[in-house]
């Protein structure tokens, strides 16, 4: 599936936790929105992953060590590392992820966090 569209006006545009854009056979682009307070969750993938915040700021944790990230920073997450995104500020944090290879079933719709830790027990 090709995809070939404005990220950033998607990502803006988007008020769903997650949402699946594309998903080829390597890799998957992936639209989230984090409430104010809210959170990623903690997790560790076994695949890389590289999230561009659009909109909002929080703070990103990884391996225990936290960040402040703002619009237009991007975080290279390594497979295997313990990491959440924590939305710090007063607006929804926007972003969107490419992960290597996929991590979620091609055309994915999660509205809310709860909807996501849900459909993963």
């Amino acid at each position: 599936m090709s995809f070939h569209d404005d990220i950033i006006r998607l990502s803006k545009q988007n008020a769903y936790f997650r949402q699946v854009l594309a998903t080829g056979a390597h890799s998957q682009v992936v639209v989230m929105s984090i409430p104010p307070g809210g959170d990623i969750g903690e997790e560790v993938h076994d695949v890389d992953q590289i999230l561009v915040f659009v909109g909002g700021s929080g703070e990103a944790i990884l391996n225990g060590e936290r960040k402040p990230v703002a619009e237009n920073h991007l975080v290279f997450v390594p497979a295997g590392t313990t990491h959440n995104f924590v939305n710090t500020g007063s607006v929804d944090w926007k972003l969107f992820t490419v992960y290597a290879p996929p991590e979620h079933a091609p055309g994915t719709v999660h509205k809310t966090k709860a909807e996501a830790d849900a459909a993963h027990e």
